[in-house]
């Protein structure tokens, strides 16, 4: 499965530049998010915009695919990137903020979506998750009876990227789920959040 990596965004309520690029641990943070899948075996596609040309311009010198949208918002750009593809299939449509994301993650969902039948799969985490480890909400939904966030992570099938899809809602109680970079304290957090992992692991 291809999984499409959206790096259009400004990032402007942190203001470092561009997000994408912004550093943990001294690597970019969508280097995170494309080893995870890349882990998980999927063919990465990143989607920057006029407003990430740096990021464009990385990708390029690692040799990663990336097409260039128009920057008019994440659901346009999806819809322009997927187009551009010609995807038919499913795809992961994946936020580049996300930086804690593992491939273990990453086939846990693809298995929701196969088992499901569905057209399409969203993630989602425990509200009560995600505010053990960051301050900051912007949307909760009730997902089997839990108050949930958007993890930022899809499976959309690309002959009806233009038409609201039949989904499962996944919910999976994973911190590594949890962490949209958004702010500056976000950034801290994912940082410490690796370190720790990394540390755990040996």
């Amino acid at each position: 499965m291809r999984a499409l990596i959206m790096a259009g965004g400004q990032g402007s309520r942190i203001n470092r530049g561009e997000k994408p690029l912004l550093l943990i641990h001294g690597r970019p943070m969508i280097s995170y998010v494309i080893d995870a899948f890349s882990a998980a075996g999927t063919d990465i596609v990143v989607a920057a915009s006029k407003k990430t040309p740096m990021t464009m311009n990385w990708c390029r010198a690692q040799g990663i695919d990336c097409i260039r949208a128009e920057g008019k918002g994440y659901i346009d750009d999806m819809i322009e990137a997927v187009t551009t593809l010609e995807e038919q299939g499913p795809l992961f449509v994946c936020v580049s903020d996300l930086p804690c994301i593992t491939a273990e993650i990453i086939h846990k969902i693809a298995d929701e979506y196969r088992l499901s039948g569905k057209d399409a799969c969203s993630a989602w985490v425990p509200a009560h998750t995600v505010q053990t480890i960051r301050c900051s909400i912007s949307y909760q939904h009730p997902i089997n009876g839990v108050d949930a966030c958007p993890a930022g992570v899809n499976i959309l099938r690309g002959d009806l990227i233009s038409q609201q899809q039949d989904e499962i809602q996944v919910l999976l109680n994973d911190p590594g789920l949890a962490l949209n970079v958004n702010t500056a304290d976000d950034l801290a957090i994912a940082a410490e959040f690796l370190k720790r992992r990394a540390a755990e692991k040996g």
